[in-house]
């Protein structure tokens, strides 16, 4: 799936109950060979092998399970096999075990390989060397983007993956309570983020008081893309362990506020955002109206809301590493990124 592909000495997943399970499932015969890591930041496990003369990957949560790690990957399953048949790119499932009896109480999913890169990792040939083609991509991660917001969730049997009446009537309240959550670790001195209050004041009185439901990705940025080796187009989006309904235009705005500047601290550090040639936010919200009926006239708002929140999610890690739970210098980093974003919000605010 990356070209981050390490030989996998410790695979951190059975694999001969994997083999067995394979058997149970009509997926190939015989032995698993070429077992290699595949990278790319997460921290779940995910390993592409071979067998019967036929490449798969698979996917579980990390090593050590967390609370809500399997039910992260049932969201990522259900997800997945929805989307099959739509037009939005993504990994195609082959074959899922919700059952935590079989690979030591980890959830698990086999998916095909995706054929691509991740342009936050790499910049591979042709695209280092052609600005033209690094703005199309750019453009085809925004009409990605799109294609997810027009999907029918009821239709795709998605309906009850979220709670979109009262959804983006709950969103301030929501990351306020977060904030004010952090309180509770010892050694975090308390949020030094100017503006966030009265950032939440005004994103609560501009809230728009229209909206249409629809699939949210819930992160969706340069870093859970990948992009086709040659022609400029997105050829997944990966990690939808927080796909929910809710606003589509969320994720837009998550896209904007994460959007490299080139001349700023980057919140999303993308090898391909180094580079010149992307398409400007600006252009991106041109080709996502292009491919959307949504109403992007609050634009700004979504941009400015999107900030809140990421500021304060990276605020959290700032927080655990005054508490000694995280490293005191990527807290600290995070702490500045977050600073940057609440910069972003009040631009995009206008105050």
């Amino acid at each position: 799936m990356v070209s981050t592909d390490t030989p996998a000495d410790d695979p951190g997943i059975d694999l001969a109950v994997l083999t067995a399970w394979l058997d149970d499932q009509g997926v190939g015969s015989g032995p698993i060979t070429d077992v290699t890591t595949l990278g790319g930041g997460t921290q779940n496990v995910m390993l592409r092998f071979r067998r019967a003369e036929r490449d798969l990957v698979v996917r579980r949560g990390p090593r050590h399970l967390r609370t809500r790690s399997n039910d992260a990957m049932r969201r990522e399953i259900k997800v997945l096999s929805a989307l099959s048949g739509t037009a939005v790119p993504h990994p195609a499932l082959v074959a899922a075990c919700t059952d935590t009896d079989v690979l030591g109480d980890a959830v698990f999913y086999v998916m095909e390989p995706v054929v691509g890169f991740n342009p936050a990792v790499e910049v591979p040939a042709p695209y280092a060397d052609d600005p033209a083609l690094r703005h199309r991509s750019g453009l085809s991660v925004a009409r990605a983007l799109a294609t997810l917001g027009a999907v029918d969730h009821d239709a795709v049997g998605l309906g009850d993956l979220g709670r979109p009446v009262g959804f983006l009537e709950r969103q301030v309240e929501r990351w306020r309570a977060e904030l004010a959550s952090y309180a509770e670790l010892a050694g975090y001195p308390g949020p030094d983020l100017p503006g966030v209050e009265s950032l939440g004041d005004w994103l609560e009185a501009n809230r728009p008081g229209e909206w249409t439901p629809g699939l949210i990705h819930g992160d969706y940025h340069l870093a859970n893309v990948m992009l086709t080796p040659e022609d400029g187009q997105v050829a997944a989006v990966v990690d939808w362990e927080m796909c929910t309904v809710g606003d589509p235009l969320l994720d837009l705005g998550a896209l904007l506020a994460t959007w490299p500047r080139g001349d700023e601290v980057e919140v999303v550090d993308a090898a391909l955002g180094r580079l010149p040639g992307l398409p400007t936010r600006e252009e991106l919200v041109v080709e996502y109206g292009e491919h959307s009926a949504r109403d992007l006239s609050a634009v700004d708002w979504y941009v400015a809301m999107a900030c809140f929140k990421l500021a304060i999610v990276l605020e959290g890690t700032h927080a655990r590493a005054c508490a000694g739970l995280a490293p005191r210098a990527v807290g600290e980093q995070l702490h500045g990124a977050a600073l940057v974003l609440l910069d972003r919000a009040r631009q995009s605010a206008g105050t």
